[in-house]
């Protein structure tokens, strides 16, 4: 019988350990969630906005296959207390690809998405000051989930379909997949599949393993109090703001940051930033939080050079599955299954 490992507790390693124990018997796989790491993770931080719609093709298949899944199967959204609030996708302009990729949601999720200008968005009073030309993605089945939820749910489910779940930290992978835990004996499998996050470059350096260009990053949002109407799930491209509704009557609201290569683990706020986030707020979506009292929130999230969250090979039956371009929850039903179907077939 083959034997796989998956080092990482967060959203991405536990789906794909899931999704392995629907191809192999459940004692085959084993989980290590790499606790405390797991409670500090980007899964516990992440906002989990959920929608169809990408600009990259890739990655809009394998979205739109994820939601459909997830809109498919009412046990999946309750384990991810998923919600539907709808998304708005804003664009400067309209891509030479940008309606065939509204075409493929559509076939996936029917009557969900429309594309209107960015003028008539206007229109429906939340967005203001929007570029000449720029155009608006609508999607009506998208919504949020839960990442922390999401994966604590499945580590439960992953012990009673008879996986092996491992708490404690992991000192190292080498390159003869052999886990060497930092309690315990080391244990050799017939593939080990690196889904630590941001922690996935350290644990590969300690035994020598290439991280193939993974980098790490830092995402910042903040949680305000909701002022008037808030708008559904969002991300403006041409302003760079995201957000949506939160939970117990406030709103997250955020931007991209460019602090790359940062050690994992508690990091500060910035408060430039989160200024920087408020005024755009009140300039793109009219949000003036009362006495601009707001809560930061940070966390750091694993990037790679090609996007996508996939299956990357470092050696014979080492792999890493993190690293895809920051918001996994969006793609992780559908890229988890595939990683899990191609791994078990490069076994047999």
């Amino acid at each position: 019988m083959i034997r796989i490992a998956v080092v990482g507790g967060g959203i991405a390693g536990a789906m794909l350990a899931w999704r392995l124990c629907e191809v192999v018997r459940g004692s085959a796989v084993h989980l290590y969630t790499g606790e405390p790491h797991r409670r500090a993770d980007a899964s516990a931080a992440s906002g989990g906005l959920t929608r169809a719609f990408e600009p990259d093709a890739a990655l809009c298949l394998e979205a739109a296959d994820s939601l459909a899944e997830l809109h498919s199967n009412r046990e999946l959204r309750e384990w991810a207390s998923y919600r539907e609030t709808g998304s708005v996708y804003l664009l400067p302009g309209l891509g030479p690809g940008t309606e065939g990729l509204v075409e493929l949601v559509r076939s996936r999720l029917p009557g969900s998405i429309s594309l209107i200008s960015g003028a008539e968005l206007s229109t429906r009073g939340t967005f203001r000051e929007l570029p000449e030309g720029s155009v608006a993605v609508v999607e009506k089945r998208a919504g949020y989930l839960s990442p922390n939820a999401f994966r604590d749910r499945l580590l439960v489910e992953l012990a009673r379909s008879g996986a092996f779940v491992t708490d404690g930290q992991v000192d190292g992978i080498t390159a003869e997949a052999e886990v060497r835990p930092a309690e315990g004996s080391p244990a050799r499998f017939d593939a080990v599949v690196v889904a630590a996050g941001a922690w996935t470059q350290g644990l590969l350096a300690r035994t020598g393993l290439t991280d193939a260009g993974l980098r790490t990053k830092v995402i910042q949002y903040v949680l305000g109090p909701s002022a008037g109407k808030n708008p559904d799930a969002f991300v403006d491209e041409t302003s760079g703001l995201y957000g949506r509704s939160y939970a117990e009557g406030r709103v997250l609201l955020g931007l991209p940051t460019d602090r790359w290569d940062i050690t994992p683990g508690p990091t500060p706020t910035d408060p430039v930033l989160t200024n920087r986030i408020l005024d755009v707020a009140e300039a793109r979506i009219g949000y003036r939080p009362p006495g601009r009292k707001v809560k930061a929130v940070t966390a750091v999230e694993c990037y790679h050079p090609t996007g996508g969250l996939s299956l990357r090979p470092l050696a014979k039956g080492v792999y890493t599955f993190t690293g895809g371009s920051g918001g996994a929850g969006k793609t992780v039903l559908a890229a988890s299954r595939t990683a899990a179907r191609s791994l078990v077939r490069s076994l047999r």
